[in-house]
């Protein structure tokens, strides 16, 4: 198909799916991809991480044989905020022209994570669209608390479950695991408004190819139920998450579906 016919079939998918929902399972392929979940304990980190500052992993995004987008996850250097030794994770999410059309995106996350324990301290979010975001989440585990703010106007603080993380710490945490075929992990998630218990199946070990190379994986499926907020719930979302089975544990291929739209990212480049 040429790049023509791939703008022309654009309005198509409009008209299956608005343009914010279009553009919302596609952040969703992501950014739910964080919601995988496991049970995270202190101990966890006494295990040598297998990443480290300098990691970047890029990933390219389709729905069909239209491009969707590009991904990049880094680890950043690790800082220390109020005497407190932090991670610094970073996601950055980008629409393809073509899908640009439709709902131009532009989007960086950052997580701050304690060094010592399993709690995330900080996270931010700034979106670059019709419909923008400008979100901090602060941590407060004295009162088990955290306090979200969208350009800079507070919501009232609510209570979390110990052990609660934000989304995207939630991605690393889940590379610090041991993982088992046909077994189900959980966590508990926040994104400042609500608080819930995500459950991961395990499923088989999968062998899968993505340009020419070869990865062993896990495949993993998390329950979407708790994301009806979302993305529609009568529209039977799904989502798979192939896991590469060895101790880096890097998420080498996404799948998201809506209805009949699905959407692939899969990982492009590596660099540490």
């Amino acid at each position: 198909m040429k790049g023509g016919n791939l703008i022309l079939g654009l309005p198509c998918l409009r008209k299956m799916i608005p343009g914010k929902q279009a553009m919302r399972i596609v952040l969703l392929i992501v950014a739910t991809s964080c919601l995988v979940a496991v049970n995270v304990s202190a101990s966890a980190f006494d295990l040598k991480p297998p990443f480290a500052p300098g990691e970047k992993l890029t990933y390219s995004g389709r729905w069909g044989v239209i491009p969707a987008g590009s991904v990049t996850l880094e680890v950043l250097p690790q800082e220390t905020i109020a005497g407190v030794a932090l991670y610094h994770f970073a996601m950055t999410t980008k629409t393809s022209p073509a899908v640009d059309f439709l709902y131009k995106i532009r989007e960086r996350q950052d997580s701050y994570v304690d060094m010592a324990s399993n709690h995330s301290f900080l996270y931010t979010k700034i979106t670059k669209s019709k419909h923008p975001s400008d979100t901090i989440i602060n941590f407060d585990w004295n009162k088990l608390e955290v306090t979200r703010s969208d350009f800079g106007q507070k919501s009232p603080p609510i209570k979390i479950m110990p052990g609660s993380i934000d989304p995207l710490a939630l991605l690393y945490m889940l590379r610090l695991q041991e993982i088992k075929e046909n077994s189900v992990i959980q966590i508990p998630v926040t994104n400042g408004k609500t608080n819930f218990m995500v459950d991961a199946t395990v499923g088989n070990n999968e062998l899968i190819a993505i340009n020419g190379k070869s990865y062993q994986t896990f495949v993993i499926t998390p329950d979407m139920e708790k994301l009806e907020s979302v993305v529609e719930k009568n529209k039977n979302p799904k989502l798979k998450i192939w896991l590469s089975a060895d101790p880096s544990r890097i998420p080498v291929r996404i799948q998201s579906s809506i209805g009949i739209v699905s959407f692939i990212f899969e990982l492009v480049a590596m660099a540490s």
